[in-house]
């Protein structure tokens, strides 16, 4: 595919996920089901509850990953910087859109090169390329270039079988994508990680993962960006938006996929993503199973504008993951995984 042509689908993909009118809603990630139950007598102090962690070896302040988003040259690179701000400032992660682009375009670098790691030197950065890309000609060499260009603390291979699956000139081989995962894990000098990118990954998929030598796993499901939705919008013909129009409610929703993935895979270390609105559902995610919970759509639009909007989003968010520790009793991040969680079945 033209460099040209890349650039544009990115940039299609960036409007019509800022204009949620251009394409039909996706379904829930199950969250809406569940409740905490209330602790009327929590015995904390508020303020010194602990929501640290760690990822990769680097210290976080609270258990969040600001996860995959791109978008054409111009309106990527700012997005990157206004990112790689926030996260430092706020001491949480960040994963950058896939590298792609930057890796085949030359000087069409998205804001993706070190200058990100100057941004953001204390705080995991993950990388991105796709999986469909390892079994059409990418390997070790592109896997380390990716890293390098920004000094990676791990590189994320993202699966978006569906979504090829759909998109006019999608990659629709994928055959040995698995095999090659497997054989870059213990090729690459950093951890690799596997994303779905809003179907879900089913326990025996994780399982395998797992087995080829994949250092983490975020879910990905349901309930957040789909992309079925997102080519339905695309679509220059009524076949292609039919097939794609489908395909919308595609997958498991990520409250679901996150607790059968945990109790699959108890010794994974898992991201949650996928339809996380706020705190609360950031905190069931945890209660699940997941380690980390990631948000990419719901920060887009503080992104366009500034750091500045991004740590305001995120102070947000954490400050209502917090309240939710303070009102199940919870005083850290242990306690609040085995916090009470009441399905309504609502």
């Amino acid at each position: 595919m033209a460099d040209n042509e890349l650039t544009t689908r990115k940039n299609d993909h960036l409007d019509i996920v800022l204009d949620a009118s251009r394409r039909r809603a996706s379904a829930s990630a199950g969250f809406e089901a569940l409740r905490f139950e209330h602790c009327a007598l929590p015995e904390l102090d508020l303020d010194a509850i602990d929501l640290g962690t760690t990822l990769f070896g680097r210290p976080l302040a609270a258990p969040l990953l600001i996860s995959s988003m791109t978008g054409g040259a111009a309106r990527a690179e700012a997005i990157n910087r206004h990112l790689a701000e926030a996260a430092q400032a706020l001491g949480i992660a960040l994963a950058v859109g896939s590298q792609r682009v930057a890796l085949e375009a030359g000087d069409a670098n998205q804001g993706l090169t070190r200058e990100l790691r100057r941004l953001a030197p204390d705080v995991p950065l993950l990388g991105n390329i796709g999986a469909a890309q390892l079994v059409l000609g990418y390997g070790v060499d592109e896997a380390r270039r990716a890293v390098e260009m920004i000094e990676a603390d791990a590189l994320i291979i993202h699966l978006n079988p569906l979504q090829e699956a759909v998109q006019p000139g999608g990659d629709r081989d994928w055959r040995g994508v698995l095999g090659a995962i497997e054989a870059l894990a213990p090729r690459l000098e950093v951890p690799l990680v596997v994303k779905e990118v809003g179907c879900g990954l089913s326990p025996a998929v994780a399982r395998r993962l797992l087995d080829a030598g994949v250092a983490a796993l975020d879910i990905a499901g349901l309930g957040g960006t789909s992309w079925a939705a997102v080519e339905a919008a695309r679509a220059t013909n009524q076949r292609q938006r039919l097939v794609a129009e489908a395909f919308v409610d595609w997958g498991t929703p990520t409250a679901e996929a996150l607790r059968q993935v945990r109790q699959a895979c108890p010794e994974a270390l898992l991201i949650g993503s996928g339809g996380i609105r706020d705190g609360v559902d950031a905190a069931k995610a945890i209660r699940l199973g997941a380690n980390l919970v990631a948000q990419a759509a719901a920060v887009l639009e503080s992104a366009l504008q500034s750091s500045e909007a991004v740590v305001e989003h995120f102070r947000a968010v954490i400050e209502q993951l917090r309240v939710v520790c303070f009102c199940t009793g919870s005083a850290d991040l242990a306690a609040l995984a085995q916090a009470r969680l009441i399905d309504t079945g609502g």
